[in-house]
């Protein structure tokens, strides 16, 4: 098990001995089921969305932790986090996270690579782990980042409408079943404004059953779902768009207006659903810099560490998922430097 015994009794504990937690989470699915997990266990407290833009936390949250008051913080699948903004909070921190890890002092981390380097268990599974409700949650979390977790075979059996096809892969189950719709819908639902993305994720909390959201069931549900819809119907246009430049070529480039919304985490992950054997960069320019998601069926981390050391930018992930930034005018050279290890 990615967590052991005793650090799933220590977090447990940390969860329940405070009274006014405050989550930190990403947005993406397995950033918002693992607020979701906690939250609706503890059922108190307040989180904050931590956008991929500026997916750091640092100082500029200090107001909001002045705001709210925490007598605890939970940090849940973020890649960084900020020495100084530990030493100014004067609170117990908790940091749950899949990403490489970072040293630091003065919190508590909970990260399966700090043992094993290659574990990529979601934060999501990690939660789990911690308060063993709300599975279909849990599954939404899990199938968002591309991981097939070993409670699968009883979410099936909880839960037979959602997934019914026999494969583990993620993807597959992503694009073809209930369950990779629900996980589809909880991605969408994070894009736009602030406040309409915590209206959402309120909305969440308190929703009882996947069949609400899906079949429209509850008034709560269909507002979610509506969402969806107005949201999927640009993400259509914009997935169409980027099979066009599907060439003979192993790499898969599609860059989009900057006035779009951001979706290069989803579309990469479609492309390379679509395109196993292509290495997919997806991203948008904004403001002097691209910003992208990349995908690769092979070993990428090592890859786009290589392509960023003469270039002005920085980048960093998964093995297989990572997400970088690269100034506009050193951007070709960064796709040259990407050819040269396929």
């Amino acid at each position: 098990m990615p967590l052991t015994d005793d650090e799933v009794k220590t977090i447990k504990e940390e969860l329940d001995n405070c009274q006014n937690p405050l989550y930190f989470f990403h947005d993406d699915p397995d950033g918002m089921c693992s607020f979701l997990l906690f939250y609706r266990y503890k059922k108190e407290g307040n989180g904050i969305v931590v956008k991929r833009t500026t997916p750091t936390v640092d100082e500029k949250f200090l107001p909001k932790v002045a705001e709210y008051s925490p007598d605890k913080i939970f940090i849940l699948d973020l890649a960084v986090v900020d020495q100084e903004f530990i030493d100014k909070v004067k609170v117990p921190v908790v940091w749950i996270d899949h990403h490489q890890p970072i040293p630091l002092h003065g919190l508590k981390i909970f990260n399966p690579r700090i043992k094993a380097p290659h574990d990529n268990t979601p934060a999501t599974y990690l939660c789990y782990q911690v308060v063993k409700q709300d599975l279909w949650i849990a599954a939404v979390g899990c199938t968002g980042d591309w991981y097939y977790p070993d409670f699968m075979p009883v979410f099936k059996e909880q839960y037979p409408d959602l997934v019914k096809i026999g494969s583990k892969d993620p993807g597959a189950i992503l694009h073809n079943s209930k369950l990779g719709t629900l996980t589809r819908i909880f991605a969408f639902i994070l894009k736009g404004d602030t406040q309409d993305i915590k209206k959402c994720y309120k909305i969440l909390t308190r929703i009882q059953s996947p069949s609400e959201i899906l079949d429209q069931t509850t008034p709560q549900g269909t507002f979610l779902y509506r969402k969806f819809l107005r949201v999927n119907k640009e993400y259509a246009e914009l997935i169409k768009e980027a099979e066009k430049h599907v060439k003979k070529d192993p790499l898969l480039c599609y860059i989009y207006p900057s006035s779009k919304t951001s979706f290069s985490g989803d579309l990469a992950n479609e492309l390379m659903y679509k395109f196993p054997d292509k290495l997919i960069i997806v991203g948008r320019q904004k403001n002097d810099a691209v910003k992208m998601s990349l995908r690769y069926g092979k070993p990428l981390l090592s890859i786009l560490q290589e392509a960023l050391k003469d270039v002005e930018g920085y980048g960093g992930g998964h093995e297989y998922a990572c997400g970088a930034s690269v100034k506009k005018e050193h951007f070709e050279q960064f796709l040259k430097n990407i050819r040269k290890h396929l």
